[in-house]
């Protein structure tokens, strides 16, 4: 924000360089903000920003993008608190190797980010209304040796609220060569009267049409974590959020250890399944229900497997050569933001008008 050209000894030129303009105040509402905008070949290394804490729908709306090598259209479009980390526009403390919110305020993305001739990199507030300050910074590189090998980065932002009953809910579908980098998921449980994890991730990698190359056990399974869930972070892997009363959770998993490459195209999803008690979900879903026990397993006349239909998002990080055609858009204001505010939290709002 000092210094907004990365020009050579030009950072802090406002007030004399005493902390003359270290954020852009106020945000307006549809404004967007370059954040960077410089020539190539680089490598952005690190970002920093942090706006006013504590407003889910500011969260949700203000909307990062990236753009390479003079695209039209970007290669990284997500929301701010969904892409550094945590689903369902909340802020919570964790670290990991890759996108993390420090002291939940202070959000940091350590991800490598090449470009050959152009990088822009821009902040756009569909918040509805103004946001008080925005501080930020974005540390490249100028000069990198980069081939025609060299990937680029991607992350893409998609909610399904609610995704069908009985329909994976899709978290990407890519045509590339590379690799697939990380997965944040965000989930709003529909049905609180049992466990909602029991989905299986599925990688479709090179062709794969019905069945999967990588396919795991269930949804917390696929964050390190079993027989349930709790708040935890670690460098690779981690739930930050986990709100059972009102049915939020938020998980990341970081491929950095174990890549997951393809050659031609990938398609990413996970499966809705739960379990608990037969009877009550069967008064839940009513004629939709569908139950089944896992092969092998003896029938728990209880108990079993049920199809699901709740409310996901998710961010997927991967690189890519060439650059991504953009699929689909980015869900709109209204879309992203519904569900998103507890009863609690509009009070709280109420009261404080």
């Amino acid at each position: 924000m000092e210094n907004p050209t990365a020009s050579k000894g030009a950072g802090g030129t406002a007030n004399g360089g005493r902390k003359g303009a270290p954020c852009f105040w106020p945000f307006p509402a549809g404004h967007t903000h370059t954040l960077l905008d410089a020539e190539g070949p680089g490598i952005v290394r690190h970002i920093w920003i942090t706006v006013p804490p504590g407003n889910p729908l500011h969260m949700r709306n203000l909307i990062l993008r990236a753009y390479w090598d003079g695209a039209e259209h970007p290669s990284v479009e997500a929301p701010l608190g969904d892409f550094f980390g945590v689903a369902h526009g909340r802020q919570r403390a964790f670290v990991n190797d890759f996108a993390y919110m420090q002291a939940g305020k202070g959000f940091n993305c350590w991800i490598p980010m090449p470009f050959k001739t152009r990088a822009r990199i821009t902040l756009e507030n569909d918040c509805g209304e103004a946001v008080r300050m925005l501080f930020y910074q974005v540390d490249f590189t100028r000069g990198d040796c980069l081939d025609s090998d060299t990937g680029y980065f991607h992350a893409r932002f998609r909610r399904a609220n609610p995704c069908p009953l009985g329909r994976d809910f899709e978290i990407l579908s890519t045509r590339g060569r590379g690799v697939y980098l990380a997965t944040v998921l965000g989930v709003r449980s529909l049905y609180k009267g049992a466990w909602w994890g029991e989905g299986e991730m599925k990688f479709y990698i090179d062709g794969d049409r019905d069945l999967p190359s990588i396919c795991g056990t269930g949804t917390e399974d696929y964050m390190g974590s079993a027989w349930g869930l709790d708040e935890i972070h670690t460098p690779f892997q981690g739930a930050p959020l986990v709100d059972n009363k009102n049915g939020f959770y938020s998980l990341y998993r970081l491929h950095k250890a174990d890549p997951i490459y393809f050659q031609n195209d990938l398609r990413v999803t996970m499966q809705q399944i739960g379990y608990g008690n037969t009877e009550a979900a069967r008064a839940h879903y009513g004629a939709d229900f569908k139950r089944w026990h896992p092969a092998g397993g003896a029938p728990d006349t209880d108990s079993s497997y049920f199809e699901r239909s709740d409310d996901w998002s998710c961010v997927a990080y991967w690189y890519q050569t060439p650059i991504a055609e953009r699929r689909d858009e980015l869900p709109g204001r209204d879309e992203r933001s519904a569900d998103l505010v507890t009863d609690a939290e509009e009070k709280i709002k109420r009261s404080d008008v």
